[in-house]
């Protein structure tokens, strides 16, 4: 019996000693590992990683950036669905547990003692939570005590709902994302609350396996593990038998789907990246900040589809070069040349078809081809008298027929000249050739090619200088050159109204007479002899400047800036905001043989479209932080032309407005009215709106913008451009049936580059056009054909829902009838007189005798490529 006791005795103390130990050994681990461990207020505020995102002055998304593709979701709008899948599949006892599952662990154990090697299972939500966030996922015993420790810590800091979406918010679901809505983008191309409960369950299979599990890498395993999910959700009574059945004989739909961009904008996309970038350093890319634009989606749609019709009408005027590259048949066909070379035997009447074998080899190659803009890559496969049969990359196969592009595919051989007209399909493609279609507004494919040349189209507001369309290249994913920003090319006679506003500001007018005569200069600024001509060979002899610049004289333009001198036109030119270091100190500069930028083209038009203010282009309006709190806001120069005694009369209603809101609400008292405007309603916002619209806000807001020519200057410049819309060089514009619209074309020796940039009063926009390697673009493309008609077919967008806006004249200007020869008052009665503007100081003399001749008229452009 005392030996029974005995024995009991010792080893009570044995128990006793194990525990103490054992108890003593997790203290000191806790210890050890506990100041190694995250600290309580870091899970607090554990940070999200979200993608710099941008948009549209309208909220359309047009761009994300960032390492991780992820999109928070809230607990509240997870499914429920989702939540069941996700608790069967990894953690049933959530609810009952404090972090570690003590059945878990001991499975792991046990596993250990048996085997001798660490396996997987024991880790709870939490754990997995901890070990992908807050650890690394070595396995070692020191992170999985580190793990249990991080896990109670976080089950004593956080609620339950609060631990779910941080994990289905931070886990790793393959592809770059990151969160299941994310993953459900990825995937399925839609929000996880559009998913239905296989889709659910198949999401939560990733979490497993991100690499090996996903239904793109791998979609055998990845049924396998949805379904095990949806008999799980059965035997714990989630679902029913029915709904199982249902769920679990779904096919998979998962496909991968790339950014769910809501506009394709690139370049004004990684223009805002770049800024953002500039800003914020790196964390821009992590920390979810929005980036919001001036662009308008409507304007910017129309621009780019104006860009491409522009490219794709000059590449079709200058003949079809030929297929992109050749397929080869490899299964035993007879070669195409072959079957060319003997057109009368009975076998070379039927093109050769494709193997299953080619088809397969055909399509692979298919898909490795691009798609820019709207041009599909297609290979020949067979071709008719007049159709030819082609596939595209999803594997259909479509016939163009002879009308569609085929008739008019004439080769190619300079940028003058075109072969004869094709009589068959065989005399354009073979069998084997890899050539673009397009699918045209009537639903129906056409042959197309790629353009060798380039284009670039912006907009600007002309009030303030918002950036309302941008398009820098015919595809951005083909070029990521942004024209608009980054290309300096010669204006030509685009730059010619800047000089002859000089020449208004030194007291010249509208009628002033200049000679349109051959010229030679020997300048020692030049580096040989300099013969100037007009494009047409052609003289007239005296000209008004008026008809100058809507003819585009040029040998009148350098006597103008002869006349007026280059120091007076550089003064003006630098009000425009042309740098002078970069302009030429010699006559040329008449001509616009200096290097810009379309940017800067248009910011200059726009002082013309506003009664002569500068304004500074900008893109990005405001930036989101991830909470959706402003932290950045454009404050532009803003035009107000009558601001001082518009916000005189409205300064009182504004007070008494801005008091009663006040006094509704208290905490606005010391808020800045713009900040008040974001959180409040009407009526403050009413109030605040119409102050907008003056162009005035409260103290050191929206700056003004500076008046920088006088306004009979302006109304002046305004009155010559609209007359190169009605009866110059940019007279297709007339198409657009507008009484307020005005501009100028203009082209480049060679012809090198073509260019319009026109506007009305609330739009100023420029459009160039040309290759990157300065070749010719063809003798006879000029502004008026190459960039006008791509300027045209935005504005038609741009301005469709907008009235006609006529300037009012202002004070000090006069009308008087001229003799249109010599630019003098006409006497009373010339039947040839026509009326002219000038300012009051600047009046004409009175002609003693009308001495007209009858070659001389208002007649249409003569130089329209200037």
């Amino acid at each position: 019996m005392k030996l029974k006791k005995s024995l009991l005795s010792i080893f009570a103390w044995l128990i006793l000693f194990t525990c103490g130990s054992s108890l003593m050994v997790l203290a000191g681990v806790y210890l050890y590992l506990s100041p190694q461990l995250d600290s309580v207020e870091s899970i607090k505020t554990i940070k999200l990683h979200v993608p710099l995102r941008v948009y549209t002055d309208d909220g359309k998304l047009i761009g994300e950036f960032g390492e991780k593709r992820s999109k928070p979701i809230k607990f509240e709008d997870i499914p429920q669905d989702f939540l069941d899948a996700l608790l069967a599949a990894e953690d049933a006892d959530f609810y009952s547990h404090h972090g570690v599952s003590i059945k878990g662990l001991m499975r792991a154990v046990s596993h250990l003692l048996m085997t001798g090697e660490k396996g997987p299972g024991g880790s709870t939500l939490t754990m997995q939570l901890t070990r992908n966030v807050f650890l690394t996922l070595q396995q070692t015993f020191t992170r999985k005590f580190k793990e249990i420790l991080m896990a109670l810590e976080i089950e004593r800091t956080l609620s339950k709902e609060q631990i779910l979406e941080l994990y289905v918010n931070l886990m790793f679901l393959g592809k770059r994302a990151y969160g299941i809505e994310a993953a459900a983008e990825v995937y399925y191309g839609k929000s996880v609350v559009e998913l239905n409960l296989a889709q659910h369950a198949m999401i939560v299979g990733i979490f497993k396996g991100p690499s090996v599990l996903n239904p793109i890498a791998n979609p055998k395993r990845a049924l396998e593990r949805r379904n095990y999910i949806l008999g799980r959700m059965l035997s714990l009574k989630m679902i029913n038998q029915e709904r199982y059945t249902a769920m679990a004989s779904l096919p998979i739909t998962a496909k991968y789907h790339g950014q769910n961009l809501e506009l394709h904008a690139p370049y004004i996309a990684e223009l805002a990246r770049k800024e953002a970038l500039k800003r914020y350093g790196k964390r821009a890319y992590s920390d979810g900040y929005s980036v919001f634009t001036s662009v308008k989606s409507h304007m910017q749609e129309s621009a780019q589809q104006a860009v491409i019709e522009g490219l794709l009408s000059y590449t079709q005027r200058h003949g079809y070069r030929g297929p992109e590259q050749r397929l080869a048949f490899n299964t035993g066909q007879k070669s195409t040349e072959q079957a060319n070379q003997n057109p009368n035997t009975p076998e070379d009447t039927t093109p050769p078809r494709l193997s299953e074998q080619d088809r397969k080899q055909w399509l692979k190659r298919l898909k490795n081809i691009p798609t820019y803009a709207e041009l599909k890559p297609a290979a020949v496969t067979q071709v008719g008298d007049q159709q030819v049969t082609v596939l595209i990359a999803s594997g259909e196969e479509i016939v163009i027929p002879w009308g569609s592009g085929l008739s008019e595919a004439r080769a190619y051989i300079s940028e003058d000249k075109r072969g004869p007209s094709p009589k068959t399909a065989s005399e354009v493609l073979t069998a084997g050739d890899v050539i673009r279609i397009r699918n045209t507004k009537e639903k129906s494919w056409t042959l197309s090619q790629l353009p060798q040349a380039q284009a670039a189209l912006v907009a600007l507001s002309v009030n303030d200088g918002a950036i309302l369309s941008l398009v820098g290249g015919f595809d951005y994913r083909h070029s990521k050159f942004n024209r608009v920003t980054q290309s300096e090319r010669q204006p030509g006679s685009n730059f010619k109204p800047f000089i002859y506003t000089s020449a208004l500001e030194s007291g010249l007018t509208p009628a002033t007479i200049f000679n349109d005569a051959p010229i030679v200069f020997d300048d020692a600024q030049l580096e040989s002899t300099w013969r100037p001509e007009n494009y047409s060979g052609k003289f007239q002899g005296p000209t008004r400047l008026r008809k100058a610049l809507y003819q585009s004289r040029n040998l009148v333009s350098i006597r103008l800036l002869r006349r007026i001198g280059i120091k007076n036109a550089i003064k003006t030119l630098e009000k425009f905001g042309f740098d002078p270091a970069t302009l030429p100190k010699d006559l040329s500069l008449s001509l616009g043989t200096h290097a810009v930028t379309p940017l800067q083209v248009a910011t200059g038009y726009a002082v013309f479209a506003n009664g002569g203010y500068k304004i500074n282009p900008y893109l990005i309006t405001r930036i989101e932080n991830f909470r959706g709190d402003i932290i950045y806001r454009a404050k532009p120069n803003t035009v107000c032309a009558d601001c001082n005694n518009k916000l005189a009369a409205y300064d009182e209603h504004y007070e008494i407005t801005l008091a009663a809101q006040r006094d509704q609400t208290p905490d606005l008292n010391n808020t800045d009215p713009y900040d008040a405007y974001i959180i409040t309603g009407d009526p403050f916002k009413l109030a605040f709106e119409l102050k907008d619209k003056l162009g005035i806000l409260s103290p050191g807001d929206f700056p003004r913008a500076a008046k920088i020519l006088d306004d009979q200057v302006a109304y002046l410049m305004d009155s010559i451009l609209k007359d190169v819309i009605i009866r110059g060089t940019g007279r297709r514009a007339r198409a657009l049936n507008r009484n307020d619209l005005a501009g100028k074309t203009g082209t480049t020796n060679g012809p090198v580059d073509a260019w319009f940039s026109g506007y009305n009063q609330d739009i100023a926009a420029s459009a160039w056009v040309g290759f990157d390697q300065n070749y010719l673009l063809g003798k006879r493309e000029a502004g008026g054909t190459a960039a006008l008609p791509i300027w045209i077919d935005f504005m038609r967008t741009a301005l469709r829902s907008s009235e006609d806006k006529q300037r009012t004249q202002p004070t000090g200007l006069v009308t008087v009838r001229i003799n249109p020869e010599t630019g003098k008052r006409a006497p009373i009665g010339d039947p040839n007189a026509i009326f002219e503007l000038f300012r009051a100081e600047n009046l004409p003399e009175q002609e003693l005798q009308h001495n007209a001749s009858p070659w001389q008229t208002e007649g249409n452009a003569e130089d329209d490529l200037f």
